[in-house]
């Protein structure tokens, strides 16, 4: 199980390990292989292990140097870095608190199996392994016999710790180009600069009409970025009223190519169409003060004029991110330097004139060719991983399940889709407007969007299948907070819910088992809320019992008591909780009345007094222990002083949450559970990260006015 995420990695390792222990010839080197736990529970194992030590790109230029078929995108660092993808990795904390160099690698394939039954091994491609292992051996082989391994090369800079990054990416897994950002800054300056040069140049020869045109070709640009965001969005709108599921294109990615690239296409040319339109208009009016022509002649030479514009569109925009990209120094800003420098080159190669009075002639389609060949060669894989990463990312998309509106993950596929689309065939688009090949584009485009509408209507391709499945939850609850602490019988019910956007009609059609739908059933497992889901309480009595509920006592209060120092500490709490013998549990306290806290176990103080961050206002403490785990623990609760003050105020309104909300989980099946799991359809798979409950948890909690 887990064969890409990451039992594989296991295997990978001890592979690495007998080969390298028959290799360990003159090594200056040592080489840790660490097999570790603890990455779901907030990559405590990793963090155990790190030392100190500095941050270098040797280990990515080692890489690129040794590896047999090297394949890494910058792209995917600069991803994880803007906090776009919120998943964390082992590397983020050697990276972070250990200052080390390094490199992460994960699976790109069948990535929406994650931390489902269906990550196993049939799923996982031999060559995916040998790939991994041929490049890690390789690179491991150099690593050790290097007398180069960095110890620490941090620059001082302004009293900061300043360290030069590097710019990597492959080209079609079988070299790897790498610069140093150093390089690539004064590499991309370069270009900004001269293509501003160049643009100057050729404003002041052409003059005012030179600069409209510009204008306008910026306002074709615009139109046709409006356009096809807009077409595709509304598709990402509609598409769950009318379909069983509001992402149907899951386990068929291929289906986002019609469903939202084809109406991205067809808003793109629209848009496009329109600027050429009213260009044309302007320099129809600008040729006939010019120049006496026929006027035959004179619309064919403004059709013409119009087309080579627009592909100057291109060079604008690139430029545009170009500098943008460089300013922030963003990794990926390669990919605009590729998409402006050769289509550039090559429309300066064969296409421009240094005479500013000159008829236009019809654009070669070696401009296209070469111009495109070298830009489509290196990022046309970058946009494909990151399409199919975000279609993965759906299957997971609901961290509160029902908490998103279930359009969101197509809108951001579809305005993903739309805007590479416009980046990229603004070249192509303007040699379409003289070819007379617009109509049938469009129709084409029409017909395959259709016909993918037909195929999801029909439910001839279904939106999940047993391989790539709906992400799904079933969990017995045991309610004892009551309304926030009461003393009435625990709750106990069956909750189902899904991660995945959509209703879980179908499934509780299938299951049955008395399933209750809506967003009325809100439950509050601490670490995430179910704002949509299912529940049931026939036959929810066995499998638990009253000896298993945690319980929170309040142990003494106390005002104006001082510390050592003779500081006064307010109004402090004492509270006592056990959790009945649950090793997995998580904690909620309440930031807003609580402005600091200590948290132990008998003599040993586990978190202690400090200046402490919320997360949407709670301090959030999970644990994940091993079968002889503690579980009874003290927590000292300092208030923050308005809410002292506010305790004291008789005419205080009831705070509609608690001070403390606490979840015990354990990993055992009741009877109605089980009964459950046997009926879930085919088409769904449980789902598991470490903030989601086991498949058995009780729910407890303190009121604020206890």
């Amino acid at each position: 199980e887990g064969a890409g995420d990451c039992s594989s990695c296991v295997a990978v390792m001890l592979e690495l390990a007998r080969a390298m222990s028959q290799w360990a010839h003159g090594f200056k080197n040592a080489v840790i292989f660490l097999f570790n736990t603890g990455e779901e529970e907030g990559l405590n194992g990793a963090h155990s292990f790190v030392t100190q030590a500095g941050p270098h790109p040797w280990a990515v230029e080692n890489f690129a140097a040794a590896a047999k078929y090297p394949s890494g995108q910058v792209t995917a660092q600069d991803l994880f870095a803007s906090g776009a993808i919120t998943s964390a990795t082992d590397f983020q904390v050697y990276k972070e608190v250990a200052g080390l160099s390094g490199l992460d690698f994960a699976y790109t394939d069948k990535s929406a199996v994650y931390h489902t039954k269906n990550d196993k091994l049939d799923l996982l491609k031999p060559g995916s392994l040998q790939h991994l292992g041929e490049n890690m051996l390789a690179f491991l082989l150099q690593a050790a016999s290097s007398t180069s391994l960095p110890k620490g090369n941090a620059m001082e800079k302004e009293g900061k710790t300043v360290h030069e990054t590097a710019v990597y990416f492959d080209i079609l897994g079988t070299y790897m180009v790498l610069y140093r950002q150093g390089f690539a800054n004064m590499l991309h300056n370069s270009v900004i600069v001269q293509s501003l040069l160049i643009w100057t140049a050729s404003l002041v020869m052409g003059g005012y009409p030179a600069a409209v045109s510009l204008a306008l070709t910026c306002l074709s640009a615009i139109l046709m970025l409006v356009f096809s965001v807009s077409f595709a969005v509304v598709i990402a709108f509609i598409l769950p009223q009318i379909s069983s599921s509001p992402v149907p294109y899951v386990a068929n990615p291929w289906l986002a190519v019609g469903l939202f690239a084809a109406p991205a296409f067809l808003g793109a040319l629209t848009g496009q169409h329109l600027g050429y339109i009213i260009l044309k208009a302007y320099l129809a009016n600008m040729f006939s003060k010019r120049m006496q022509l026929s006027p035959i002649v004179q619309a064919d030479l403004i059709k013409l004029e119009a087309e080579r514009w627009l592909f100057k569109a291109g060079f604008l925009q690139w430029l545009i991110l170009l500098a943008l990209g460089n300013f922030y120094k963003i990794g990926s800003t390669f990919i605009a330097l590729f998409w402006l420098v050769p289509p550039a080159f090559a429309y300066g190669f064969l296409e421009a004139t240094l005479t500013p009075v000159r008829f236009p002639r019809p654009l070669k389609l070696a401009t296209l060719l070469l111009g495109l060949a070298v830009p489509v060669l290196v990022s046309a894989g970058n946009f494909i991983r990151l399409a199919n990463v975000i279609v993965a990312i759906v299957v997971r998309f609901d961290r509160n399940p029902g908490g998103t509106p279930e359009w969101l993950g197509n809108v951001i596929l579809a305005v993903f889709i739309a805007v590479v689309l416009c980046l990229t065939l603004v070249y192509l688009l303007s040699y379409v407007h003289l070819s007379g090949a617009k109509r049938p584009i469009a129709i084409a485009s029409c017909v395959l969007f259709v016909l993918s509408l037909i195929l999801v209507l029909s439910g001839t391709v279904p939106p999940f299948s047993e391989d790539t499945a709906r992400a799904v939850n079933v969990v017995h609850v045991v309610d004892a907070s009551g309304k926030f602490g009461g003393k009435q019988e625990p709750s106990s019910f069956i909750a189902l819910y899904s991660t995945t956007p959509g209703k879980l009609t179908k499934e509780v059609e299938q299951i049955k088992e008395g399933f209750v739908c809506g967003r009325d059933n809100v439950v509050d497992f601490v670490t995430l809320s179910m704002e949509y889901g299912c529940l049931t309480y026939d036959g929810t009595e066995g499998g638990w019992s009253q000896s298993d509920v945690p319980t929170i006592h309040v142990e003494s209060e106390g005002f104006g008591i001082m510390d050592t120092k003779g500081n006064d500490n307010g109004r402090i709490t004492k509270v006592s909780i056990d959790m009945k013998g649950s090793v997995r549990w998580s904690l909620a306290i309440d930031a807003e009345e609580i402005e600091d806290f200590t948290f132990k176990e008998g003599s040993e103080e586990l978190v202690p007094r400090d200046e402490k961050s919320g997360m949407d206002g709670w301090h959030i403490i999970q644990f994940s222990g091993g079968k002889n785990a503690v579980s009874k623990f003290d927590l000292d609760l300092y208030w923050a002083k308005n809410s002292t003050e506010s305790y004291h105020n008789a005419n205080r309104k009831e705070k509609q949450r608690p001070l403390l909300k606490l979840r015990t989980d354990f990993d055992r099946l009741t009877p109605k559970t089980e009964r459950v799991l046997s009926k879930l359809p085919a088409w769904c798979s449980l789902f598991g990260k470490s903030t989601s409950p086991q498949t058995l948890s009780f729910l407890n909690s303190l009121p604020v006015n206890f």
